[in-house]
Parts: C-alpha cells; structure tokens; sequence
C-alpha cells in the first residue's frame, strides 16, 4: 500500500473529517422538528439531545488533549472515525428518547475527537503561519454546515425522512477514515509535547481568561445556529437558507482571514468579531422576512473568525499549554454550548407560552417567541464586547507575551 506522508494530503483530510462534524450540527439543527413529531419531544427534550452531543464533544477533547503526547494524532482519529460510524447508524435506528440521547453523545465525542487530533497537528505542521491556516481548516465547519443545510432542504423538497438525512454524512466518514489509515503521520517537532509542562500551563490568568471567553464565542455562533429552525421557522425567511448563506460566507471569510489576521491581529479581529456579532442578533431579533437575509450575512461576519481565531490565539500566546490547551478551549465552548441547550429550547416553550396567554395565534406566538429568545442571546456577544476590549487595550504587552514565548 503506499503511504502519503505529504502534509496537504493530511490538510485535506482533516478537512474532509471537519466537514462531517459540522454536517452532524447542520443535519441536526434540520431535523430537530422531525423528531419532535416522530417521537413526541417538546423543545426542552431536543435540548437535551443537543445537550448530548455538545457534551460528547469536551469528552473527547479533555482525553484527546491529555492523551495526545502518548498516543498521536492518529489513534484519535481511529476513535473519530468509528465513533462517528456508531453514532450514525445508531440514530438511524433509534427508537426513542435514551437512543438518540446515547448516539448523540457518540456524535459529539467523534466531533471532538476530530478537533483534538487535527488541531495540534495542523498548528504543528504549519508552526509559522498557526492562525491563518488553522482559520483555512475552519473552513470547512461553516463549508460542512453548507453541505448539510443544503442537503437537508434537497431532501425535504424530495419528502425524504430524517433517516435519510442522517445516512448521508455515512459516505463522507468512510472516506476520512480511509484517508488517515493510508496516511503517516509526521512526529511532533513545534508544539509542546511534555504533559505537565502543559497541565502547569493552564493555570494561568491569560488561559484562564481565554477559556471564559471561549464559552461565550461558543453559545453565540452554535447556539443561534443550532435552533435557527424553531427561533425563525414562521419568520418569513427559510430557517435552513439562512443558514446555508451565513456558513457560506463564513467559509469565504476563514478562507481569506490571512491578510485581516495580519492587519488587525488575533486580538483585534476578535474585538471587532464582537461588536458585529452584538448588532446583528439584535437586528436578527426585531426584523422580519426578506430584511432576515441580508442581517444574517452581518451575523456570519461576525461569528466567522470566533472559533480558528481563539484556537490560534492559544496556539501563538500560550505555546505551553500543547495539544491540551487547543483542545481544552474547544472543549470549554462546547460544554457550555451544550449547558445551553436546554436553557435555550426551555427559553422558546415559555416565550411561545406567553405569547399564546396573550391572545396571539400559534403561528403569531411562535414568532414572538423567536424574537424574544434571540433577545436573550444577543446578551452573549455583548458581554464579549467588554471582555475582548480589555485584551485589546492591553494587546501590546500580550504581543510581549507571544515574542517572549516564541
């Protein structure tokens, strides 16, 4: 068999096992109203399989983080890849509530899996440009999100099941896994590989901080994403195009996220990430119709370089911390995304609630409730507008840091 050992073809395939984690989001968020139906859950319930799946992805990430020096990219990809496949045909064939709870889980730890592994091995590979190829690889979540939103819409144009919309991301997976058996993998040379250097590391003010800021990040671009369907499903506007269109044009924006990294620095580009983000969920939660396309191309602005950008910002700041602090930042953002979950299903229930009481039809209600609901979130990026403004005011002494720790 021949082994391929060229770093573009282990670019790409991190990127083709990006795409189905990001698929899993896009295809769940599309079918979340389909298994209400089917199995008779109310939007707390299918907060809680969200829940699940953003759980299964800190999991993975805390062992991923502490296991990489030992083990290697490559193990955790082989967990990636096979805990995808189960969870997969699992929610396939789900039969209830406990079964989409459990292969949920599975979901999100291969997801996890799949950051922990190629994170670290990507920044190792390309140690003198971390961010802005970390950003290119970031590409392909909101590229996956496009493929799934797609799909999901080709789908029920087509009247065909969630089942079948599940079974699609089974190809993808396949060819990920392939892909990473047949490859070697390089040994790590730019990256700090001593495990205690690493825990020691984390117990700083900067990381402390940072991982604060990453569940913030975090809840505002996935959790708006995730419950797009119910917060704008009568709004006017198709819950499922919007979201095609903000992955599109926050793939086009990570991909040249090189020259606005360069220019406005790490820092920078996170500060203004906040303030746009803050405008558009307010915009997002007091328009209707048509005027809903042109303020989600603000928000896919705003979120777009939240992720890669605090990945490489570890990464370029805090050097010490390894594989485990890219992953255990990751792995903050999606642990509280997931505590989120059911907060936000359980913010829609009542909003609709409320609405109901007042006199306003379903339809009429469950509008008021998406309105109402994006309010509240709009209380995550506005935090960050104070958190992210504090790293700016101070940025020349963290590019101390990042000269001091090169």
């Amino acid at each position: 068999m021949e082994i391929n050992i060229s770093k573009k073809a282990l670019f790409n395939a991190s990127c083709i096992a990006l795409t189905v984690t990001a698929m899993t989001f896009a295809i769940r968020a599309g079918i979340l109203v389909e298994l209400g139906v089917d199995f008779g859950l109310n939007n707390k319930e299918l907060g809680w399989i969200n829940l699940m799946a953003f759980w299964g992805f800190p999991v993975a990430t805390i062992f991923g983080g502490l296991l990489y020096n030992y083990f290697g990219p490559k193990k955790l990809l082989v967990a990636a890849f096979l805990s995808h496949l189960v969870g997969l045909v699992m929610t396939i064939y789900a039969d209830g509530f406990t079964t989409l709870l459990i292969s949920s889980f599975l979901i999100g730890f291969a997801n996890g899996s799949v950051e922990a592994a190629c994170n670290p091995l990507i920044a190792d590979m390309y140690s003198n440009n971390r961010t802005t190829m970390l950003n290119k690889f970031h590409v392909w979540f909101p590229g996956g999100i496009v493929v799934g939103s797609l799909t999901v819409e080709l789908l029920n144009i087509m009247s065909m099941g969630w089942q079948l919309k599940i079974a699609t991301m089974i190809i993808p997976t396949l060819i990920y896994g392939y892909m990473f058996y047949k490859s070697l993998f390089p040994e790590s040379e730019n990256i700090e590989t001593d495990t205690g250097l690493n825990i020691k590391s984390l117990f700083t003010p900067l990381f402390i901080f940072i991982a604060a800021c990453m569940t913030l990040t975090a809840v505002t671009e996935l959790g708006t994403q995730q419950w797009l369907v119910p917060l704008l499903d009568k709004s006017g506007a198709s819950p499922m195009l919007i979201l095609a269109m903000v992955t599109g044009v926050m793939a086009v924006g990570r991909y040249f996220a090189g020259p606005i990294v360069h220019k406005l620095n790490p820092v920078g580009v996170l500060f203004m990430s906040a303030i746009v983000s803050t405008i558009a969920i307010y915009l997002m939660s007091v328009v209707d119709g048509t005027s809903l396309y042109f303020v989600a191309i603000l928000f896919a602005f705003g979120v777009c370089y939240f992720w890669p950008t605090m990945i490489g910002f570890v990464s370029e700041y805090l050097p010490k911390t390894g594989a485990l602090g890219m992953s255990l930042v990751g792995g903050m953002g999606m642990f509280a995304t997931g505590i989120w979950q059911p907060v936000i299903g359980s913010w829609i229930d009542e909003n609709t609630q409320l609405a109901i009481d007042s006199g306003l039809s379903q339809d009429l209600a469950e509008i008021a409730a998406g309105k109402a609901t994006l309010g509240n979130i709009t209380f995550f990026p506005l935090i960050l507008i104070l958190f992210f403004g504090i790293l700016y005011l101070n940025r020349k002494k963290l590019e101390k840091i990042r000269y001091n720790n090169a």
